[in-house]
């Protein structure tokens, strides 16, 4: 009777359990990036292999995601991201930029993994370090003019965070 009422048990939890359903994430062009290319500029390559931009000239408003797949951080803010997005889309741009990664199929199937289905750009040689600095995550706030105007370092905590980071620094509702 102890087992068959211990077996009942697993069984009820088990079906408790929330399913590790897969996100599917796509490898989005970033040819619809706005930015200008200057003496300063800081080109990045996108991960879809076919466009670049200059990281440090995008108009807002914006958030840049700065992450690496070997991140653990990163993976917890990624269901954030995704649903921020669905709801952001089409009043802010939001963008990844993947860092330090060994190759850049590290990268692409990190956003294939994990549901990310907005443009990322990839930095193979570290040259953005200067003006993003060392530790990922890190995710920044740009005005429409192009004006860094919030940085947040570390892990985002909830979507609720990130609404309202982006009403007090970018000016936009959700």
């Amino acid at each position: 009777m102890k087992k068959l009422f211990t077996l009942v048990i697993v069984l009820i939890l088990a079906g408790c359990a929330s399913p590790t359903t897969k996100i599917a994430g796509e490898v989005v062009s970033c040819t619809s990036i706005q930015s200008a290319v200057t003496k300063d500029s800081i080109e990045l390559d996108c991960l879809d292999g076919a466009s670049s931009a200059s990281i440090n000239s995008i108009k807002g408003p914006a958030i840049i995601n700065v992450w690496g797949s070997w991140c653990g951080p990163c993976k917890e803010e990624m269901p954030i991201l995704r649903s921020f997005w669905a709801k952001a889309m089409g009043k802010v741009v939001l963008i990844g930029v993947d860092v330090e990664e060994a190759q850049i199929a590290d990268g692409r199937n990190f956003v294939l993994n994990n549901g990310i289905t907005w443009p990322n750009y990839f930095d193979a040689d570290g040259r953005s370090r200067g003006y993003f600095g060392m530790g990922v995550p890190v995710t920044w706030f740009i005005s429409a003019d192009g004006t860094v105007v919030y940085r947040h370092i570390g892990v985002l905590k909830n979507e609720i965070e990130l609404i309202t980071l982006t009403s007090k620094y970018l000016g936009v509702k959700l």
